[in-house]
């Protein structure tokens, strides 16, 4: 592997001494990327396939490794990585802070470094493709206080929170965009669990909180991870009646899962902040492909043909460059829209 990289050094530097892109060179010489994700099921699985099914088109090998949510594991599989010698690394941390361990170790080897769906908080990497998370707790956050405003006459109720891990940045900017619109109402209670991407822990969570009380209204950091057991919890708990009826409980999330677009459908929740999720992966891809081709990357607007979240912006951080996709506010109105990732 060492001498793999030798020679490919030695071939993209011939290459761009002669002005010709290395796209060619990088797969004669065998481009390896390292993969490394909590799992690679639900919505990591349509995050991985994003990147992989495009990277493979261009001859690279990509060698996936699930970590199971323990961020020491997802450290050690970058370390093995690194030891390996790819080419380059991505991660969909763990832990935003814990995995800087991992992003300075692969940068003293010279192996550029980017993350996916979740950014690294402390340290800089090449790039961090993630949905404008911030955004998506916004949009849940003005539908809830709609919700309460048309059932009450103004904005007032009990909320239940269902937070993801919050050692990591994408579930931070779920609470916060989401706490920015509700917490201006100080008539609105909110209820905030800890709910840790973990589809039980939801289910108990939503039995302890609806054993001791009533709720108007649920928001929940991911649908791929809670909506469809938490819909079947409240059935079990007699607590459960579709929308329009009393008695409804309004729920709302992020992701825009393909099982949560169909419970919007039939009635049973109501919102999600849908993530462009299969273009994370295509556009590291792209921003792999230019660093090793040497191009220069600059802050500006990044435009798609055809993508719901096109026009984004490509900003400078002190975490690295951050591509911001926007979210999709979805509701019963434009659930058929094909251009959502639940409906591909």
């Amino acid at each position: 592997m060492v001498l793999k990289k030798i020679l490919a050094s030695s071939l993209i530097s011939l290459a761009m001494f002669f002005g010709v892109s290395i796209s060619g060179v990088a797969s004669a010489a065998d481009i390896v990327v390292g993969y490394a994700a909590p799992s690679l099921d639900g919505g990591q699985k349509q995050i991985f396939d994003g990147f992989r099914i495009p990277a493979e088109a261009k001859g690279w090998k990509v060698v996936s490794v699930t970590s199971g949510g323990d961020a020491q594991k997802q450290i050690n599989d970058v370390n093995d990585f690194i030891t390996q010698g790819v080419d380059a690394i991505v991660a969909v941390p763990d832990d935003s802070a814990g995995i800087c361990v991992a992003v300075e170790a692969a940068q003293e080897a010279g192996i550029p470094f980017y993350t996916i769906d979740r950014s690294a908080v402390g340290c800089q990497v090449e790039m961090t493709v993630l949905a404008d998370n911030h955004l998506g707790g916004n949009q849940s956050g003005n539908a809830v206080v709609a919700h309460l405003t048309e059932k009450y006459g103004e904005p007032k109720g009990t909320v239940l929170h269902i937070t993801g891990n919050l050692a990591q940045n994408v579930a931070q900017l779920r609470k916060g965009g989401f706490d920015e619109i509700v917490n201006q109402y100080p008539n609105i209670e909110q209820i905030t669990k800890e709910g840790s991407w973990k589809a039980d822990k939801g289910v108990q969570i939503v039995r302890d909180v609806l054993s001791a009380r009533d709720v108007d209204a649920i928001y929940m950091h991911s649908d791929c991870v809670y909506s469809e057991s938490t819909v079947q919890t409240l059935k079990e708990m007699d607590q459960y009646a579709p929308r329009g009826e009393d008695g409804h409980i309004f729920i709302a999330a992020i992701d825009g899962c393909s099982g949560n677009l169909a419970l919007i459908r039939e009635g049973s929740t109501d919102q999600a902040s849908g993530q462009p999720i299969p273009d994370f992966g295509s556009m590291v891809v792209e921003y792999i492909e230019k660093k090793l081709n040497g191009e220069t990357i600059e802050e500006g607007t990044v435009v798609k043909d055809g993508a719901l979240w096109s026009p984004a912006q490509l900003v400078m951080t002190d975490v690295g460059f951050q591509l911001y996709l926007s979210t999709t506010d979805i509701s019963i109105d434009n659930v058929d829209n094909p251009g959502l990732w639940g409906n591909q």
